[in-house]
């Protein structure tokens, strides 16, 4: 018997109905339509200059070194103005399967967060897949990380209290560098914020089956984006814990998480897996589930009740995190 999907969130399934309605023929994810995707993108990464928010924020772009000689790394710097100094950092890992997007890319609900707490926003432009192959992604954020550490006087952040944020691939990723600052000895995290994090790359949970075909973010998309990350490695049995963290068979010593997804997308079950094996080791996590709730929703549809529900959740944690350090 064919599994039946979770239904969507009133207010979510309005705006994904509007969008079958303009994409009604959804094609599987394809290196065919990569470039198209890219160009896509490409066409709506904001200028430098309009990510001051109108001189809400000091902007830079430094080129910063890459990892044991890898190619050098842009990091993109939003302080906002009237921030005091020894600020706390979000560390921000971008979305897009791997394979899309870049650092100035999803930064508008992150930019808020960051005014809001009086954090300085660093976004890492890492290399993309398939062209770039795991272990570029993740050398890249970790680099990216160590300079922030090295340079926190001039950047005016405290090193003690960065947490480490992204969504989907990026959410992935950001759980991928908490595992890999506590086996390297640090820097240290403060936390980790995993917005609908990618984590296993075998794309077979139950949700996965149940919800294919009914959400933005597809087991397609799913799939072509660990096979860009991974080529021939993906669910295999040789899969580093730092490309999929739904491998790692040790999840003590961890700063922190906080973890969050939909239950009507197909990543809903290995975010909750994932959560939960945190807690069996000891850990701190702490994990929603938004009923009805699709890939990256709150990015999606902002004004839906579900969204803002989701965002003050997020706030709550960072504001009692924050407090407590």
């Amino acid at each position: 018997m064919p599994a039946v999907p979770v239904p969507l969130d009133a207010e979510l399934q309005v705006a994904y109905d509007a969008y079958l309605a303009q994409e009604p023929d959804l094609a599987p994810m394809s290196v065919e339509m990569l470039s198209q995707i890219r160009a896509e993108v490409e066409a709506e990464v904001a200028a430098l200059g309009d990510l001051s928010g109108g001189g809400r924020f000091t902007v830079s772009e430094p080129s910063v070194p890459g990892l044991d000689g890898e190619p050098e790394i842009p990091l993109l710097i939003c302080t906002p103005a009237d921030a005091s100094a020894s600020r706390p950092v979000l560390y921000f890992i971008h979305g897009g399967g791997f394979f899309c997007n870049d650092h100035r890319t999803g930064l508008d609900q992150v930019r808020e967060t960051a005014e809001r707490f009086g954090a300085t926003l660093i976004s890492v432009g890492y290399r993309l897949a398939p062209e770039h192959p795991y272990p570029a992604q993740i050398n890249d954020a970790y680099a990216g990380l160590l300079w922030t550490v090295e340079h926190a006087d001039e950047l005016g952040v405290d090193p003690d209290r960065i947490i480490v944020t992204g969504v989907s691939a990026g959410g992935g990723l950001s759980a991928a560098l908490a595992l890999t600052v506590r086996d390297k000895g640090g820097p240290r995290l403060l936390g980790q914020l995993l917005l609908c994090p990618m984590l296993d790359d075998r794309n077979d949970s139950a949700s996965a089956v149940q919800m294919d075909g009914t959400d933005f973010w597809n087991r397609s998309f799913n799939g072509f984006g660990w096979s860009s990350l991974l080529g021939a490695l993906r669910g295999g049995a040789d899969v580093p814990q730092y490309a999929a963290p739904a491998r790692a068979t040790d999840l003590t010593g961890l700063p922190p998480a906080f973890l969050d997804g939909g239950s009507a997308e197909c990543l809903r079950d290995e975010i909750v897996a994932y959560a939960g094996r945190i807690w069996q080791a000891g850990g701190e996590a702490e994990l929603h589930v938004w009923p009805g709730g699709t890939h990256g929703f709150d990015q999606e549809v902002p004004e839906a009740r579900i969204s803002k529900a989701a965002v003050a959740a997020r706030d709550n944690w960072l504001e009692r995190l924050l407090a407590t350090d």
